[in-house]
């Protein structure tokens, strides 16, 4: 079942809603604890149904959407075409379907899509499982999770694609991607009204990529569509093969259900929690030397964007409940900005 740690942040989460959310929550809490642990932590989902700008009441539409604020934690969506994330995932499924998302469409447990706290709507996303190689795109087009430590929400076919729907969560890497642009296998989702094309990000790793086709979900009848990761001397290099998904942004979500599973090369990873990042060492060990008797922090450097940023985290953690209870500990502490990071 959820552990202590979950579900205080779950109680924390309602204590801000509204109180027909707070039913509806109760109801979905009831069904989860009949289908067992992997279910039981996605009552805290229930949150991604924003109030106000995050919401349309009508059809979808592409939105970045203003700041909003969620269990005291401010968050703000923006257009990221270099978007490239790792932590944990986490995935939600029946208690939600057929309810708005929000942007407005209708949730589609079955449907190639997910959850995120800031980038547009929709939008495209590369999901990386890390811990068995599995990769899909999918698409976004609901907030949340709204749980401390994790940084996207998939559907449960998604998840079930990527092997995550048996243990709940898993190591992942989230990366904005363009799938209507062949050859660009790394740039966020252009609004579908301009056609502006964006930059590109880095890509995965370089290795053997394999493809797998993708079965239809289950009940549903029909065959596989033909596989959309490009395979031959681009995969054989080592190179991620293109996503070759034709046609607008707006036509790119049904094709989605037509891709190939890749199989991307699995390397060690590690768990942390970061605290924060400095550009100033004195500034880092300073937090490093009051966070001693939390756990093993440490300063460590890393270069972005042409910035020499000093890291203070604690870790390496042996799994994703004892980062989420380090994690909590150090929120407590006074450092609401810290987060879960894979490595």
């Amino acid at each position: 079942m959820a552990s202590v740690g979950e579900t205080h942040k779950i109680m924390r989460a309602l204590l801000v809603w509204p109180v027909r959310r707070i039913v509806s929550v109760a109801l979905a809490s009831c069904l989860m604890a009949l289908t067992g642990c992997a279910e039981f932590e996605l009552g805290a989902h229930a949150t991604k149904q924003i109030q106000g700008s995050e919401r349309s009441q009508s059809r979808s539409t592409y939105k970045v959407g203003q700041p909003y604020q969620v269990a005291g934690v401010w968050y703000y969506p923006q257009e990221d075409p270099n978007y490239d994330e790792t932590g944990i995932a986490s995935w939600y499924g029946a208690p939600f379907h057929g309810q708005n998302t929000a942007n407005g469409e209708q949730y589609d447990q079955n449907a190639l899509t997910a959850a995120h706290k800031t980038l547009p709507m929709p939008s495209f996303a590369r999901v990386t499982n890390l811990e068995n190689g599995r990769s899909i795109i999918v698409r976004i087009n609901d907030r949340g999770p709204f749980v401390n430590g994790r940084i996207i929400d998939l559907s449960r076919r998604s998840a079930q694609l990527l092997a995550i729907d048996q243990n709940g969560t898993a190591r992942v890497r989230v990366q904005a991607v363009n799938p209507s642009s062949p050859g660009s296998d790394g740039a966020m989702v252009a609004r579908a009204s301009n056609g502006i094309e964006q930059p590109k990000v880095a890509a995965l790793p370089r290795g053997e990529v394999t493809a797998e086709a993708l079965p239809p979900p289950p009940g549903v009848k029909g065959q596989a569509g033909p596989q959309i990761a490009g395979s031959g001397s681009a995969a054989g290099s080592g190179a991620v093969s293109s996503v070759a998904l034709a046609g607008s942004a707006a036509a790119a979500a049904p094709s989605l259900d037509q891709q190939a599973v890749l199989q991307m090369p699995v390397r060690p990873t590690n768990i942390y929690v970061q605290v924060g990042a400095f550009t100033q060492y004195d500034n880092a060990n300073r937090l490093r030397a009051r966070l001693a008797g939390v756990g093993p922090a440490k300063v460590t450097s890393a270069v972005v964007k042409g910035t020499e940023f000093f890291r203070v985290r604690i870790g390496p953690l042996q799994s994703v409940d004892q980062a989420d209870g380090m994690l909590d500990r150090v929120i407590g502490l006074g450092q609401p900005d810290a987060h879960i990071v894979v490595d």
